[in-house]
């Protein structure tokens, strides 16, 4: 977006002409240069056109979108890709060798093995099988996802940079190791606007995982708007209690003092916005009146009382319990056929450094069947084609033990150069299984796909260039994808 387009957007007719001849002297030399706008170019000149916008301010698609909503399921800590999907049954004949130095390669380690006088190579102790028509090799832990491997596309080839958890996640969301820019969410918000006007655009849940041995500490960071407008940062559904804070009315307030109340925040804020022009004061009237709207609207969404039996036992025996993943990606559900756009749900306890055997069974029950129930029952409502849902974590495992190794036990250390991901719904390749490793899945042999890659095929799907869907900030074009090489995987697409 030029510097125009955003002057645009937040000018209001009182405040331009309360500036005086500054703005209309600015006004006139832009007509005079041929609309180069502030920017000093013109269209023609820039390498990828300038950004339409529509009557709502939001950015035109850059092409059809294939989808409306994204459900991300983010796996916090980083699943081991060895024990999920990435099957290495020659790594059985390696038990307790050291790993080659000519397959490491000077690969940069994490200080928790770093300083290891061995690595050695732990196979996994899991049971695999290859399912669906499209081959793909699933764990046992994973009984209900084999059964829709051919619904789902794999990516065995995903990679980063980042080794420890706060860049990795930050890098996975947000396209950036820095923190605080916008995520993935925000820039979904951003481009496409809200389909209902009494739910937020984008939502985020944390879901409890059942094990909380060794949890991450994640934070607001990862679902804000970072330079984009507010409005277009999550808003945090809680497990317990009120699902959004401070929506209600407090105690003793009537709805009509509450009426009131907030008539009178907006004229003053309408007053600062046509004195000042800030698109912060507007953000807080929208919000203001949004979070006035959900009053009714939230309650509705969150009482499951309306749900049947027979969903209940298709989401699992957790679908019950209030914060579960699996009445998460209920709610998740019940949120797209309302008109959310975007809803990240995270879950815990995946940084697998010990005890492999006794915390990973516990993490693939939590997610397994809630996922199949998930793309289930999207398909029979009609949903499926028009909502993404993404599974992931941050980064993979390593194929060496950290610390002790046991055939009964062992644990595996972050590893970035090769992870799986899936995705499923409107627009993806269903069956596709994209990528490979080596035979200890440790470096990618083939079709490699970078986190930048990833988000501009989710872009792709939702109809904007990753090139183009662009936000002016500290002098430069701001974009999901930053300033290095990235690609959209047609193989990933219908």
């Amino acid at each position: 977006m030029s510097p125009f387009d955003q002057f645009r957007l937040n000018m209001t007719r009182r405040h331009f002409f309360s500036q005086g001849s500054n703005l209309l002297g600015t006004a006139a030399l832009a007509s005079l240069l041929g609309g180069t706008g502030l920017s000093g170019r013109t269209q023609a000149s820039t390498a990828a056109p300038a950004m339409h916008l529509g009557s709502n301010g939001h950015v035109l698609p850059h092409f059809p979108a294939k989808i409306k909503h994204v459900i991300y399921l983010h796996m916090v800590g980083g699943p081991s890709q060895l024990d999920l999907f990435d099957h290495k049954p020659m790594m059985q004949d390696w038990y307790d060798q050291d790993l080659p130095e000519s397959v490491r390669n000077g690969q940069r380690l994490t200080t928790m093995t770093s300083g290891q006088a061995r690595f050695p190579i732990a196979p996994s102790m899991y049971q695999f099988e290859q399912c669906g028509q499209n081959g793909m090799w699933v764990t046992e832990l994973l009984p209900f996802m084999r059964k829709m491997t051919d619904e789902l596309v794999f990516i065995r080839s995903m990679h980063t940079e980042a080794i420890n958890h706060e860049p990795a996640i930050s890098l996975m969301q947000t396209g950036n190791q820095v923190s605080g820019k916008p995520c993935l969410g925000a820039w979904s918000s951003y481009g496409l606007g809200s389909l209902n006007n009494n739910l937020p655009t984008f939502v985020v849940m944390v879901a409890k995982p059942s094990n909380v041995e060794q949890v991450q500490a994640i934070s607001g960071r990862l679902w804000s708007s970072g330079y984009l407008p507010g409005e277009h940062a999550a808003t945090a559904f809680r497990a317990s209690g009120d699902p959004i804070l401070f929506i209600n009315n407090p105690p003793g307030v009537p709805s009509p003092v509450r009426r009131q109340t907030l008539d009178g925040l907006k004229t003053l804020n309408e007053m600062t916005f046509d004195a000042l022009g800030d698109a912060e004061t507007r953000t807080r009237i929208q919000q203001y009146e949004l979070a006035y709207r959900m009053q009714s609207s939230v309650p509705e969404l969150t009482d499951l009382a309306s749900e049947s039996e027979a969903t209940y036992n298709l989401y699992g025996p957790d679908a019950k319990k209030s914060g579960s993943f699996a009445q998460s990606v209920l709610l998740a559900r019940r949120m797209v056929e309302r008109g959310v756009r975007f809803v990240q749900i995270y879950h815990n306890n995946w940084d697998t450094h010990s005890n492999v055997a006794g915390r990973l069974a516990d993490q693939c029950r939590d997610v397994d069947q809630p996922c199949y129930a998930l793309i289930q029952d999207l398909r029979q409502r009609g949903l499926l084609d028009e909502t993404l849902v993404i599974w992931g974590g941050e980064f993979g495992r390593t194929i060496y033990s950290q610390g002790g190794l046991s055939k009964k036990n062992y644990g595996r250390d972050h590893h970035p150069r090769c992870f799986t991901m899936w995705m499923a719904g409107g627009g993806t390749n269903a069956g596709m299984v994209y990528g490979e490793t080596d035979d200890f899945s440790y470096n990618i042999t083939k079709d490699p796909v970078h986190v930048r890659d990833f988000h501009a095929t989710v872009l792709k799907l939702l109809g904007y260039d990753h090139e183009r869907l662009t936000y002016k900030f500290q002098g430069l074009d701001q974009r999901l994808t930053g300033v290095m090489p990235a690609k959209v995987i047609p193989e990933l697409l219908a």
